[in-house]
């Protein structure tokens, strides 16, 4: 069930610089609202969380070129291209800040950054940005107090400062930035749930009473397949989309046994995958919905055909081979159902 409308931030639908002014600018502020989102400066910065937890993206999204984020930890961030555009300066700029960071002498960007977070008592990073290990490569945050630092120097220090950093850092200064990134990716931290099922909770919710009545989808009807490997420590992601598989393969299935003619006509319904998932640019998409009369005999043929039959696994190792997920997924899978393990 999708959370009261009332728990949820939503994202303005403008342009990067419309987007910054209609957040700083109080006429837009509802006071009536526990939730709304005040600039201010804060006088105690978050301190970095590089190593003490496992972190990993819980809400991501693009708006005019700049990526920005939050962590499960709720550190918002910016990407480094992101936060490149934000200082309208080119993105190599922040490559020689990261590469720089542990070398002496520091460049210019470097040495100023540095000055600016301990000023404000934030203890100095190993690095620049938060490492995020994802399943074939790592992904560099920066977090928000870093990049109002570096906001900062294309503003006042830089030997040229830039308009659009200053522009930029009269309106995110403080808080602001913060809660900007909160506000674009409709982060509630009030309301937040755990980042390794957000996107089962996200493709749940776009479901939601989307099925006409009186047929099932698949990807409902494997919930509990979800939430058994979830358990297990695989989630699904945009990369790991099972009902993609388990509906093309049932889909063979039911046209070679004629089920039509046994249980009525399969019907289309609008699916609409998260914005976040790569597969969202052709949204809504035509999926095939089933009678409920036929629910049991999916339920026997997703055990009997798919899971035990080993054509799930088949879908895992095609996984594998493609670098999509890690070798340990089979295993994970194999323990979760408790298959044989038919690998060697």
């Amino acid at each position: 069930m999708s959370p009261p409308k009332d728990k949820i931030i939503e994202p303005i639908d403008a342009s990067m610089e419309a987007v910054v002014e209609k957040l700083a600018n109080p006429r837009t502020i509802k006071q009536s609202n526990p939730n709304a989102l005040i600039p201010y400066s804060s006088n105690s910065p978050r301190t970095p969380s590089q190593g003490e937890l496992d972190l990993q993206i819980q809400k991501q999204i693009e708006i005019d070129g700049i990526g920005m984020g939050v962590l499960n930890d709720g550190t918002a961030f910016l990407t480094g291209r992101g936060l490149a555009r934000l200082c309208g300066v080119d993105s190599s700029r922040i490559s020689e800040m990261a590469a720089s960071w542990n070398k002496e002498p520091p460049i210019p960007l470097t040495r100023r950054v540095k000055e600016l977070l301990s000023s404000r008592g934030v203890n100095l990073p190993q690095q620049p940005y938060i490492e995020i290990k994802q399943r074939s490569d790592f992904f560099h945050a920066y977090p928000d107090y870093l990049c109002l630092a570096v906001l900062e120097y294309y503003a006042f220090d830089a030997a040229t400062p830039t308009e659009q950093a200053k522009s930029n850092f009269r309106l995110l200064a403080g808080k602001a930035l913060h809660d900007f990134i909160y506000t674009q990716v409709g982060y509630d931290p009030n309301n937040a749930v755990p980042v390794v099922w957000q996107q089962f909770h996200d493709r749940v919710s776009l479901t939601y009473n989307s099925v006409p009545r009186g047929y099932f989808s698949i990807f409902r009807e494997i919930a509990d397949m979800i939430v058994t490997l979830g358990q297990a420590g695989l989630h699904i992601d945009s990369s790991f989309v099972p009902d993609g598989s388990v509906g093309s393969i049932w889909a063979r299935y039911w046209k070679e046994n004629n089920l039509a003619e046994k249980y009525g006509e399969r019907k289309e319904w609008n699916h609409n995958y998260p914005d976040y998932f790569a597969q969202s640019k052709s949204n809504p998409q035509a999926a095939a919905c089933y009678p409920e009369m036929a629910l049991g005999e999916f339920k026997r043929w997703l055990r009997e055909a798919y899971i035990e039959g080993g054509k799930f696994a088949n879908y895992i190792n095609g996984k594998i081979k493609q670098k999509e997920l890690p070798p340990s997924f089979a295993e994970i899978i194999t323990k979760a159902y408790q298959l044989e393990d038919k690998s060697n």
